[in-house]
């Protein structure tokens, strides 16, 4: 996976990614001669496809340029976090090739130093504790789309610093209950950019933390503990998306007033938006707490559990998002060009193999019954160094329902009455007779073989439209196939997951028919051979791997086309 990264990092290095151009001119000017980089995930769900783009930019970049990167958990909110999201997404870095060669961190092991910073921004005239309640937090700042709408000075903002230093104490200390008090930077009240209008640092909760269990009781806002971890890590360049460039100068001021040599810079990059699909971790958890999907890690999810049990690959996903480019404002990415990446992947490199996934039982007529024998099939016909298997042949065979119609539309080509068609590398057979159930379903066909062209190829001398794929009755393997399709019918419902909307909304949406369960398919036996994550070919059928959840079931990654092509 390593090789990945590396050919994603020569890529980005071109002139078109805007984040290497910065790095590029700071060791010029002599500003920077490292780089070091790192991701820090919030552990309150599971990450998804858009953290792929955030982990592919932090860690390619510090490849490319031979820096370090690190995962560090940003769990300094315990209302949502959890171990299980803090193994799976260490699993998932693992999984994209992303191994955290700078080191894991969790922003809980700072909370000593996030405090003495706290206090020494008192001591320094640069923060006091605050009384306002939160409504009246939200109403002093005033509306942060409205410059004209400056807000009001806090009374407790002048509050001796002693008092502050007190008061910040006992609240550490946990005398006070939520919300009663909070401590705040003393910036600028009337700044333009409401991020700077004395912000929250610290606030109270009595809340059980999943590391430090209740050692605290106050925690650090993301925006003071994020700088002091940064420059206190050695971090060169905190990467992250626009939705935090308004906040630029607030980390900023952070590592100043703190009193830091080691400087970071904060620099955004677009977030990725996909169609067909939510990337709101509310949303989503909204999907799973609600049973719409059957877990985080639900195939049908965005999520890059989910992603990795449907049977997509590391290589397609950020060959996706490098493909969707890096700029400085946010872009949505076509779900159609994610399954492009990964059929180029596929098509290359999954073996084929066949299973008949909806089977109609064929007899041959004038095949002896106790006689078996072998074809060869290409394990992958653009690869003759892979080798054929042996695929079993018996008088008794399954074929897709698909392939047989008793009243054939214009140009069918495949099995019809009076008709003839080619069994892949076998014989030519052609159809006799229809035997039906007592409620005028179909039990089996009857056909009779032309048994000199049983070398399946053209050069046997016979000429057939149709070739049908097929399975031994007695040579096969019974298994479930699950046909996964989008989660979501239109492909705007990301417009649907901003806070004006209700969560409930997007059920509307939902797609009934994304997991389709095919029951009792047939398939070569070659196919317990493979594991969960392995691609395979289902010849004429599409892509599939089997499930890491429940045994002798095979999940659907892509159909075998789309017509889709990347402009």
């Amino acid at each position: 996976m390593s090789d990945i990264l590396e050919n994603e990092g020569s890529e980005c290095g071109s002139a078109t990614n805007f984040i290497h151009d910065i790095i590029d001119e700071d060791m010029r000017e002599g500003v920077c001669d490292t780089v070091h980089t790192r991701f820090p995930p919030e552990p309150n769900g599971y990450l998804h496809i858009g953290s792929a783009k955030a982990i592919w930019i932090n860690s390619s970049t510090a490849k490319k340029y031979g820096g370090l990167f690190n995962l560090r958990y940003d769990d300094t909110n315990p209302m949502k976090e959890s171990d299980e999201y803090v193994r799976s997404i260490y699993e998932d870095l693992c999984w994209l090739g992303a191994e955290p060669n700078g080191g894991v961190y969790y922003g809980s092991d700072y909370f000593e130093q996030c405090y003495e910073y706290a206090v020494k921004l008192i001591r320094d005239g640069n923060a006091y504790v605050c009384d306002l309640s939160r409504e009246d937090l939200e109403r002093y700042r005033g509306d942060a789309d409205d410059y004209s709408d400056k807000g009001i000075v806090s009374p407790y903002r002048d509050r001796p610093t002693e008092e502050s230093l007190d008061l910040f104490r006992r609240m550490k200390e946990g005398e006070f209950p939520d919300g009663a008090r909070t401590l705040r930077a003393k910036i600028d009240p009337n700044s333009d950019n409401s991020y700077l209008r004395d912000p929250v640092i610290y606030r109270i909760r009595h809340v059980h933390h999943h590391r430090q269990g209740d050692a605290w009781c106050i925690y650090p806002m993301y925006d003071f503990a994020h700088p002091i971890q940064d420059a206190i890590e050695g971090i060169t360049y905190s990467l992250c998306s626009t939705e935090f460039r308004n906040h630029r100068p607030l980390y900023d001021w952070v590592v100043e007033k703190c009193g830091f040599e080691h400087r970071p810079k904060q620099r955004e990059f677009g977030r990725m938006n996909v169609t067909y699909t939510v990337m709101s971790k509310r949303f989503l958890r909204f999907l799973v707490e609600h049973g719409v999907v059957d877990g985080w890690d639900d195939p049908r999810m965005p999520t890059l559990s989910g992603l990795r049990r449907r049977g997509y690959t590391p290589g397609a996903i950020f060959d996706f998002v490098s493909r969707s480019g890096v700029s400085n404002t946010d872009t949505t990415a076509a779900a159609e060009l994610l399954d492009y990446c990964l059929r180029e992947e596929l098509g290359d490199t999954a073996p084929r193999r066949v299973c008949v996934t909806e089977p109609i039982k064929v007899v041959v007529d004038n095949y002896p019954e106790d006689k078996t024998e072998y074809f060869p099939l290409p394990n992958h016909p653009a690869h003759p160094e892979l080798g054929t298997r042996e695929v079993a042949f018996t008088r008794e065979l399954y074929i897709e329902a698909s392939d047989f119609a008793e009243v054939p539309p214009p140009k069918f080509h495949r099995l019809r009455p009076d008709g003839e068609v080619r069994l892949m590398g076998a014989y030519i057979v052609r159809l006799t007779d229809i035997v039906k159930n007592d409620d005028g379903s179909i039990r089996e066909l009857h056909v009779t073989a032309d048994l000199e062209t049983g070398s399946g190829m053209p050069s046997d001398g016979r000429k057939v439209k149709g070739t049908v794929h097929w399975v031994s009755a007695a040579h096969c393997e019974d298994i479930d196939i699950v046909l996964y399709d989008r989660l979501f019918t239109i492909p705007d419902v990301a417009s649907y997951t901003t806070s004006d909307h209700n969560v409930e909304e997007i059920l509307e949406f939902v797609n009934p028919d994304s997991a389709r369960r095919l029951t009792h398919a047939k398939a070569e036996p070659s196919i317990a051979e493979l594991r969960p994550g392995e691609a395979v070919q289902f010849v004429r059928m599409g892509y599939y791997t089997p499930d890491s959840k429940e045994s002798g079931v095979f999940n659907r990654i892509i159909p075998l086309k789309d017509g889709y092509r990347p402009g």
